[in-house]
């Protein structure tokens, strides 16, 4: 016989029955009548405070977790390594290393084409401005401004069989903006994600930036964590893995609530292999973008409101360790608003709130009243009304966007390694047998002439497929993918290289050659 549960157990077990009744109503597919409020009042004042918050929130923690950037890939950082927030950190970044910002100044672009253009801009403004900016970018971006640079126009260059990193976190991290700008407002959050997001993913990928956009409008008018996370799942397909991954993390989370390093380990155990990153395929480190919401769910959910406590949880999950706490602490700074940030953290973001970001023309100040401007235009389009010293916004309740996956049913395998002047003549290693589906080279081009454009000619079975086009300029170069074939006839295939205009200081190097099966059921 068990013993009886004290009346603070009783309470306990209680409550906690009770939160996995709420999520389990929320996950399900009528979503809690009680939650629907159809408008919300609130006043300027607040509703740029909450903007402000989301945008400083999002600084704070990319900082926060800048020096550990991919440091620890698929492990926790151990509690024993103190992560600092030093005196001037946010000014050492904007001076040392404004790479580190990708996750604003992408969203920067955005909001300054909007902003030019009105909330009708096409994607195809939004494609030329990133793609021909002076910043630095990596994975699904760089690939996209590579498809884009050679006439490759959104939807087209972020889908996954022209963009191998279709699935990987980009969008997730510059979503920011669209929530920022569509207060209470997450369908409208997500037709702004459906242009932008397909630029440069597809998706899984695409299905990241959807989330994240559908949290940050729901921090305005919601006030507990684990329903924003719980109706910002709304927003995702239940059939499709993204849907999954986060509904797992709510479950794991109901069952403790004190505990994620069990969610993390649950999680990793489940779904820590990537199938699309030509980097990370069977290599340490993850970047896909259901990964990395997951871990800014548990950040959220198990950072309990703290600010600090969920940038460290955010953090110390690891892989891409600044931008995962700077996503958390974006959507947990518009819930609290600017004004509730603790004071801890304020000296090193006023430091830099006047300045500029590298690469573009706007500094946070700059941003704050320019989302002002465009959530009022969106309130007022989508039904609600903008007065003079206070706005009646519309609630919409989430909707599911269409269910779209990439890469379902495929097995990576290595199949070779560390080959070197590919398709060069008389190159042995030019000609590649394989049994699968699919394929993908993960590599790169050497040569000191940046405005040398390699022109590999690919062949399969006998016949020519495309010609790559390789540069070493950093700006212009492919995402460190030179060649990729996801459409193959399951069975033996035979792919031969050729340079088209070889010299001799350039070296086409493909670090692995993975290819793909179908699984087998």
């Amino acid at each position: 016989m068990q013993p009886l549960l004290s009346g603070r157990g009783c309470l306990f077990m209680a409550m906690k029955r009770l939160t996995l009744l709420l999520l389990s109503a929320i996950l399900s597919a009528q979503p809690l009548q009680l939650a629907a409020r159809q408008q919300l009042t609130m006043s300027r004042a607040l509703l740029l405070d909450k903007i402000k918050g989301g945008w400083a929130g999002q600084t704070i923690g990319c900082a926060y977790g800048g020096p550990t950037e991919f440091c620890y890939r698929g492990v926790t950082i151990p509690d024993d390594v103190e992560i600092k927030y030093p005196e001037h950190h946010l000014q050492w970044f904007y001076d040392h290393s404004p790479g580190l910002f990708d996750d604003v100044y992408m969203d920067l672009t955005f909001v300054k084409v909007f902003s030019e253009e009105g909330l009708d801009a096409p994607a195809s403004s939004m494609a030329k401005a990133f793609a021909y900016a002076p910043y630095p970018l990596w994975h699904a971006n760089q690939q996209a401004r590579y498809n884009i640079l050679r006439g490759i126009m959104p939807p087209k260059s972020g889908f996954w069989k022209n963009n191998p990193h279709a699935d990987c976190i980009d969008y997730q991290i510059e979503s920011d903006f669209a929530g920022l700008m569509s207060p209470g407002m997450p369908n409208t959050a997500s037709r702004i994600s459906d242009k932008v997001g397909h630029l440069m993913n597809y998706g899984d990928g695409w299905y990241g930036g959807v989330f994240v956009g559908a949290m940050y409008t729901l921090a305005f008018v919601e006030s507990d964590i684990p329903t924003i996370v719980s109706k910002a799942l709304q927003t995702i397909p239940r059939k499709s893995k993204f849907h999954r991954c986060l509904a797992d993390v709510l479950k794991w989370y109901g069952e403790d609530p004190t505990d994620w390093h069990r969610a993390w380990t649950l999680y990793n155990e489940k779904y820590g292999e990537d199938v699309g990153c030509p980097e990370l395929i069977l290599a340490p480190g993850n970047i896909d973008a259901t990964m990395n919401s997951a871990y800014v769910a548990m950040g959220l959910l198990f950072g309990g409101g703290d600010f600090g406590r969920t940038m460290e949880i955010a953090t110390r999950c690891g892989q891409d360790s600044d931008c995962n706490p700077s996503t958390a602490a974006g959507i947990l700074a518009t819930m609290l608003g600017y004004s509730g940030i603790p004071e801890k953290w304020m000296p090193n973001l006023r430091e830099v709130e006047d300045r500029k970001f590298s690469y573009t023309t706007m500094s946070l100040l700059d941003v704050y009243e320019q989302s002002l401007n465009l959530a009022l235009k969106n309130i007022e389009r989508n039904g609600g009304k903008v007065l003079d010293d206070k706005v009646i916004i519309k609630v919409q309740q989430p909707k599911a966007v269409r269910l779209e996956q990439g890469f379902a049913g495929m097995t990576p395998m290595l199949l070779a390694e560390g080959i070197e002047h590919l398709g060069d003549t008389g190159n042995k290693q030019n000609v590649i047998e394989f049994d699968g589906t699919g394929i993908t080279l993960y590599g790169n081009i050497d040569c000191p002439d940046k405005t040398y454009e390699a022109q590999l000619e690919v062949s399969i079975d006998g016949k020519t497929d495309r010609v790559m086009t390789f540069t070493s300029d950093f700006l212009r170069r492919t995402a460190d993918c030179l060649y990729w074939h996801y459409d193959l006839k399951d069975g033996p295939h035979r792919i031969e290289f050729r340079l088209l205009n070889p010299r001799e200081d350039a070296n086409i190097k493909a670090w692995r050659v993975i290819q793909y099966k179908k699984v087998k059921k």
